[in-house]
């Protein structure tokens, strides 16, 4: 049973930590709050994550409680937690220090339409959310998870990561930046060799999941992988 007052304390120093953290490295990077691509992105953000986190509030708050999880048990998901975090930071800051010398000339256009797929993968993410009360932050089976093989399921077995990778590949290019974007492209990387790993433990331990990677042949993108 979740005790939602305890949960909502929880929820609303997160968001307000994790909102503050990127205004904080998208204007001190940027050395202005002249800086409309960071306002723009900071409104989407706050605006879907109220919505999603207000929605889930009242429909599956065990879900946000899996996901206050942050803890990984395996020593292989640890080493890339410790990868991936760094690399986190440098996507964040790269755009500010772009928009501040001016490496790239990236249009208005081009920054909008990002923002817009910023805007899709959030949609990717929330489906997962509908389909999948076992969707977590850490690697684990959770007592009495089941196979998911509807929804975005069907089409491949890591929906969750096809949000999270457009979502990380756009952001660099919602900030304006070429430079960050062609960095953030180490986060496929990351969330390739996360899901090698993550699938050794699925098929140890969630009941089916063998049977659903011969349904569901592919990982991350239909056709290809």
């Amino acid at each position: 049973m979740v005790d939602k007052k305890t949960l909502i304390r929880k929820l609303i120093f997160l968001f307000i930590f994790f909102i503050a953290l990127y205004a904080l490295l998208f204007f001190t990077s940027a050395g202005t709050f002249d800086y409309w691509q960071a306002w723009m992105y900071l409104l989407v953000l706050v605006v879907i994550q109220f919505a999603m986190t207000v929605y889930l509030l009242k429909t599956d708050p065990e879900l946000l409680q899996r996901r206050l999880q942050f803890s990984e048990r395996r020593k292989t998901q640890k080493r890339l937690i410790s990868f991936s975090i760094p690399l986190f930071f440098l996507i964040s800051t790269l755009p500010g220090l772009d928009q501040r010398f001016g490496w790239s000339n990236l249009s208005a256009a081009v920054s909008i339409l990002a923002e817009v797929l910023v805007v899709v993968s959030y949609g990717i993410i929330a489906l997962v959310f509908r389909e999948n009360s076992y969707t977590s932050r850490i690697v684990e089976v959770a007592p009495g998870q089941k196979v998911i093989d509807t929804g975005p399921y069907a089409l491949v077995r890591h929906p969750m990561y096809v949000g999270a990778m457009l979502m990380y590949l756009m952001m660099p290019l919602a900030l304006g930046s070429w430079v960050a974007f062609l960095v953030s492209l180490l986060m496929i990387f990351f969330i390739v060799f996360r899901i090698r790993d993550e699938e050794k433990t699925l098929l140890e331990g969630l009941p089916g999941y063998r049977e659903y990677t011969r349904k569901v042949k592919y990982r991350l993108i239909p056709g290809i992988w």
